[in-house]
């Protein structure tokens, strides 16, 4: 435990007098309110121009967007762990503060077409896109026949199975984005759950032995336009390197003007086929279409890592348990320039080194208290997350401590730049008992505390939080507010549109003078307070019951080995 002085002197030096801190509490207050209270005192260390110069430094051209495995990732993760360092935060792997994996790149020469038996041919990037989704350097359609599959969803819950028996052994299934929305009782109403990621419909596919797997593409059921799709799946994807696992040979998106006239040539209509899918009676229907395809790929192997530091809690059973911190820092890389000469940077300055400047103003300032909290504080600046939540996963199946023993997890990943908000959006709310948590913070603050604004598009999947609740980790995902203060109603909403639209995965996504950077100090505050209230409470924190992720908390506590058995903290 560091002494005590040493912490006085930087808190005055940051405008908090000594007196001011009760330091005669050995681990701080237990209590929420006088937890807050004590937290607060360091906040002042939670500072506008530290946002500034994080994100001007990381969304910087010269980390070249922070692509998986690139120069500029490894000089990224350098940077990063430096500046825990530089807070006193302990490195947090086996081999000091990263955490390494191998990832496998894919890179897909799309076929100057896509011919189809019907007669349609589509075109690359404007009307498809497709990845070979075998780890290997080839992929081959041979006479495969496409079926309609709805949704693509078997989900016995809901009774709901779109494939009633059918053999999809060597088929190309093509299916519909999202899940069913239009019940509230129905798959969470509008509330987009993992039967509706793309993720899921590959993996599906997949283990029903399919060869291929279409999902059409439309902006109200994605979320975003047709070019994000397009910009993301150009260039190498990133994947854990293949262990077994069942997969797809081909895995592609349509366009749905591109959709609409490949089904109509097979004497379907996809508005017909969309309203049968809404149905449970609904079973596949094959499309009297056959396509040969063949797809090269090019394959690298590259290392990148999880960047980890851990302050180490101050009560001897608790600080065996930790509330982890987490936002990713990685982003797209290096892409095409544009007709003309255009940039080809994807700076990710709002996705993710916002996020990435939170964690490390949370450092900090957390760092910075007279004693550390009760449990320990894990700071999880992870990779591979635009490739799909890979470095997460990854810390997920090898943490740093027991599933059992992860008290919450506490996840930014965008952090706004539109201005302060009276409210904050808590992605995952109605989920688990961090619902109280949360809505102390908001009390204590004085912000509205809402959940997710946009539930159609399933962001509680769609980010870090997810992999932690996979194994069983209730999350907390915390996404600003959107009544800008200052602004007229339906402003903010409106920016966030106009981001999605325009800089969403683009090179766009940069930092402009016209960012304001008190909103991300105030959402970093409720951050602090809410991951102290986490580290301080007696009791571990649960997803509420019958929730989709309690059965796996309950298999994660009953693993747990004896307390003298734990691993050490690092």
């Amino acid at each position: 435990m560091r002494a005590l002085g040493v912490v006085a002197v930087g808190l005055m030096a940051a405008g908090c007098a000594q007196s001011d801190i009760k330091v005669g509490q050995a681990c701080g207050p237990v209590a929420p309110d006088e937890a807050m209270a004590y937290a607060d005192q360091v906040s002042t260390l939670i500072r506008e121009e530290d946002f500034r110069s994080i994100i001007a430094e990381l969304a910087g051209d010269a980390y070249e967007g922070r692509g998986p495995g690139s120069a500029g990732d490894a000089k990224a993760r350098e940077w990063i762990a430096a500046r825990l360092a530089e807070a006193n935060i302990a490195p947090g792997a086996d081999d000091g503060y990263q955490q390494r994996f191998e990832l496998v790149g894919v890179t897909t020469g799309l076929p100057g077409e896509w011919a189809f038996s019907t007669g349609v041919s589509l075109a690359p990037r404007t009307e498809f896109v497709a990845n070979v989704s075998n780890q290997t350097t080839r992929a081959s359609l041979s006479d495969a026949e496409l079926v309609f599959v709805g949704f693509g969803i078997q989900a016995p819950e809901y009774d709901w199975d779109d494939y009633k028996g059918m053999d999809m052994s060597g088929k190309v299934l093509v299916m519909l984005n999202n899940d069913p929305e239009w019940d509230p009782d129905l798959f969470a109403g509008q509330r987009r759950l993992y039967y509706g990621r793309w993720t899921y419909k590959y993996e599906i596919a997949a283990r029903l032995g399919a060869a291929g797997a279409i999902i059409i593409h439309t902006t109200p059921s994605a979320g975003y336009p047709w070019q994000v799709v397009a910009t993301s799946w150009t260039g190498p994807q990133y994947e854990l390197p293949f262990e077994g696992e069942p997969r797809v040979e081909v895995a592609a998106w349509l366009t749905e003007a591109a959709a609409v006239r490949l089904l109509a040539s097979g004497g379907h209509d996809l508005g017909e086929l969309a309203q049968a899918a809404r149905s449970r009676d609904f079973a596949p229907v094959p499309l009297g279409i056959r396509t040969r395809v063949e797809m090269q790929a090019g394959l690298k192997r590259v290392e990148t890592a999880n960047v980890l530091g851990v302050l180490e809690g101050c009560d001897e059973r608790l600080r065996h348990e930790a509330v982890v911190i987490t936002a990713h820092h990685d982003h797209l890389g290096k892409g095409i320039a544009f007709a003309g000469g255009g940039d080809a940077i994807y700076n990710g300055a709002f996705d993710n080194a916002t996020g990435v400047a939170a964690v490390l103003s949370l450092a900090k300032a957390l760092s910075a208290l007279p004693a550390p909290p009760r449990r320990s504080i894990v700071f999880a600046l992870v990779g591979a997350e635009e490739q799909g939540l890979i470095g997460s996963r990854y810390y997920a199946r090898h943490p740093t401590f027991h599933p059992g023993r992860m008290a919450a997890n506490v996840n930014f990943d965008g952090v706004g730049f539109w201005g302060e908000a009276r409210d904050m959006i808590f992605i995952g709310l109605g989920k688990s008992s961090l619902d109280e948590v949360a809505r102390r913070v908001a009390a204590h603050v004085g912000r509205t505390l809402l959940g997710d604004q946009f539930p159609d598009q399933g962001y509680y999947y769609r980010s870090d939080q997810f992999s932690f609740a996979r194994i069983g980790v209730p999350g907390i995902y915390l996404d600003g507010g959107v009544d800008i203060i200052g602004k007229p109603q339906g402003w903010g909403t409106q920016q966030i549109d106009l981001y999605t639209t325009r800089d969403y995965h683009q090179p766009s996504d940069e930092l402009t003078n016209h960012w304001v950077f008190d909103g991300m100090v105030a959402d970093t505050r409720f951050g602090l307070l809410t991951t102290y209230l986490i580290a301080q409470a007696n009791e571990m924190q649960s997803w509420n019951p019958g929730d989709e992720f309690a059965a796996a908390r309950a298999a994660a506590l009953s693993s747990l080995e004896a307390p003298e058995s734990t691993k050490p903290i690092p």
